[in-house]
């Protein structure tokens, strides 16, 4: 990991310029070995999901990932598992669950999928702890408003868990992508707290219409205003100020091709005022997943 270190120094000095304690990034990714050579594999093909050469920085193991997150001052995170097709989530769920239970700042992770058994094991992952679910509709192809869930969205409503859902049709949108399903569970489920990951990109300015409408709708920041990332319309950027405080830092470390630092630099340079960037890029995830400083 020495080729890596020098992207610890400048992650610590954004933050401490802040005066902030360290960082919360409600969007990394820690899947299970065969898993995650899986998701390299289609990164790597630039497959028709991914659409465009993906060269990943971080492509170490996870215990040499979590040392790094922990030197750059990272101090919670998700793992952020995603079922592709059926039968899989429990799977993942238990992977995650082990992983989560020797690293202290992790945020426990968990996922489901449209299937029979979803709201049974859903509400068991919620009655033990869970503390995030992760959802990909271009990946596992289905609507989120499809009926096997409709017991699910009344569960994590009630609880009041998050769902991080990548709903929007970048890299590659599909039959299955797009604001149109999230936008009827919300009309359903008003108090889901959903996190819309990439801000739904390209999809930012229907997304960022629901974010207004829903109380407890977030935006994540992954790649977003990136070099890596169409350019976001500066139109938007006077709404994104007025809801700085639902909009939480993501990165989709450790499969990113720049610096980690960068999506930090990203952000400063929008120029939307220092308390913008504390309230993202720790008061915001803090609050959501109950983090003291």
């Amino acid at each position: 990991m020495t080729e890596l270190g020098g992207d610890v120094a400048p992650v610590r000095a954004f933050w401490e310029q802040l005066g902030l304690p360290g960082l919360v990034d409600v969007h990394v990714h820690f899947l299970p070995p065969n898993i995650q050579r899986a998701v390299y594999a289609q990164f790597d093909e630039a497959g028709p999901k991914i659409g465009r050469e993906w060269p990943i920085r971080y492509r170490v193991s996870h215990s040499a990932r979590v040392a790094l997150l922990r030197e750059m001052g990272v101090r919670r995170f998700s793992t952020l598992p995603y079922a592709h097709k059926p039968g899989v989530a429990t799977y993942l769920n238990a992977w995650s669950w082990e992983f989560a239970a020797g690293i202290p700042e992790v945020i426990w992770s968990g996922t489901f999928y449209p299937e029979p058994d979803a709201a049974a094991y859903v509400a068991d992952l919620v009655d033990a702890g869970v503390q995030v679910f992760k959802l990909h509709l271009q990946v596992g192809e289905f609507h989120l408003d499809d009926p096997q869930l409709d017991r699910v969205w009344g569960v994590l409503e009630d609880a009041g868990v998050p769902v991080v859902v990548h709903a929007g049709s970048g890299p590659v949108g599909n039959a299955y992508t797009g604001p149109g399903s999230t936008s009827r569970v919300l009309r359903r489920h008003p108090r889901l707290r959903l996190v819309v990951a990439h801000m739904g990109a390209p999809e930012v300015a229907e997304f960022l219409a629901l974010t207004e409408t829903f109380d407890e709708v977030r935006l994540d920041t992954t790649m977003v205003f990136t070099d890596f990332f169409p350019p976001y319309p500066r139109e938007l950027l006077p709404r994104l100020a007025d809801l700085g405080d639902r909009i939480v830092l993501g990165t989709d470390f450790p499969t990113i091709p720049y610096p980690y630092a960068h999506q930090l630099e990203s952000l400063a340079r929008l120029d939307l005022g220092d308390d913008w960037l504390r309230r993202v890029c720790w008061e915001n995830g803090a609050a959501l997943f109950g983090v003291s400083g």
